[in-house]
């Protein structure tokens, strides 16, 4: 049986029965763009001052948010120079392998320098991934539009935290004893070197153009071009709308894929979500054509929705589906999330979730994990 359109119209039914509440969850609480709370334009990664002062205090459960010491506290190392990190380890059972693990997930260090209010250098390096990142991002252009030259993620889709999301990677075998890729290639270990520029369109309107070699080819393939926009209108101060499209075209060799080298895919995404109070919803839809052999085409899905129960306290769901080849039945595999997430005290994040696989022919391979997050 495929169970994904009944698992879509049960998220559609509960979001707008209750609302819900989804990733970028923070953004479309607040209102707010992911430049307010990131150094990045396109977010993700190293929180600028905003967002470190909403992790310190308005985010979990238990903070020195009513203290005086906390209208002293930091992440400044020296003047206009500011640090972060984020480390990501977890408990993990699987039910197809019958075993339990401890995996290593991230180890990431970032820093800022502000050369002057309109200009950042930013480098990070990830231990655990052996993955960094360094660009310099400039606001010269008008209406505060930017420049970004270095080596970077290029901006397409949702930003999601959970690279196991299939339109961000999937698990590139992590879980699962298949090692083909189950997903989009922006995975968390993606990135390219070249240049990006972001136009302000409007104060809820942002445009953004990058070309550049993907970094793990070494300079041996065509440049990747990715485009994207993105709308975040809010309605009389209640209702947080987020919606736009991305493009990329790029060629292989593509790692944990079976496209040969010199080999062209082009990749089309649409998102949307909104938020209301403490709920939102969000979801993403990507094809990919000629992406694991040529002449198919692939697609990628995501709809995820959270409601914060308490202060510090969101349950989170799920769904994430990948079809290989559309043209052939039966070869797609989905999953259902279900867990929460919990911000006990100042930058500690706990998440316990249980994942329903499905795929036909049916497997068990369900599983648990217990993931512990830290970040600054």
């Amino acid at each position: 049986m495929n169970y994904s359109k009944y698992l879509l119209i049960l998220l559609f039914v509960l979001a707008i029965s209750r609302g819900m509440f989804a990733i970028p969850r923070f953004a479309l609480r607040m209102g707010a763009q992911c430049v307010d709370c990131h150094i990045s334009p396109t977010g993700g990664e190293m929180r600028n001052k905003g967002g470190w002062h909403y992790g310190l205090r308005a985010l979990p459960l238990i903070s020195p948010r009513e203290k005086d010491d906390a209208l002293n506290m930091s992440n400044e190392i020296g003047k206009n120079i500011d640090i972060g990190f984020d480390y990501r380890t977890q408990y993990l059972y699987s039910q197809e392998l019958q075993k339990t693990t401890f995996q290593k997930m991230q180890g990431a260090i970032y820093i800022d320098a502000k050369i002057m209010d309109s200009i950042d250098v930013y480098a990070n390096y990830d231990f655990v991934n052996a993955n960094w990142e360094g660009f310099v991002v400039a606001h010269i252009l008008p209406n505060s539009s930017y420049i970004k030259v270095g080596t970077f993620v290029p901006d397409f889709g949702v930003w999601l935290d959970d690279h196991t999301a299939y339109t961000r990677g999937g698990d590139l075998g992590y879980l699962f004893t298949m090692n083909q890729r189950q997903g989009s290639i922006y995975d968390s270990r993606y990135n390219i070197t070249g240049v990006e520029a972001g136009f302000n369109i409007s104060d809820f309107a942002l445009f953004t153009a990058s070309v550049g070699s993907p970094v793990s080819l070494n300079f041996n393939s065509d440049p990747t071009y990715t485009t994207s926009i993105k709308f975040t209108p809010v309605i009389e101060n209640t209702l947080a709308l987020m919606f736009g499209g991305s493009y990329s075209i790029f060629k292989g060799p593509l790692i944990y894929t079976q496209v040969p080298s010199e080999h062209k895919v082009n990749m089309f995404g649409g998102f949307a979500g909104f938020g209301i109070g403490n709920f939102t919803l969000l979801g993403e839809y990507d094809l990919l054509q000629d992406y694991i052999l040529t002449g198919t085409k692939s697609t990628a899905q995501m709809v995820e929705a959270s409601y914060v129960l308490l202060k510090g306290l969101e349950a989170v769901v799920r769904y994430d589906r990948f079809d290989p080849n559309t043209s052939v039945t039966n070869d797609d595999v989905s999953r259902l999330n279900v867990g929460f997430s919990f911000y006990p005290y100042s930058f500690v994040e706990i998440i316990p979730q249980y994942r329903f696989q499905f795929e036909t022919p049916s497997v068990k391979n369900d599983s648990f994990l217990l993931q512990f997050h830290f970040f600054y």
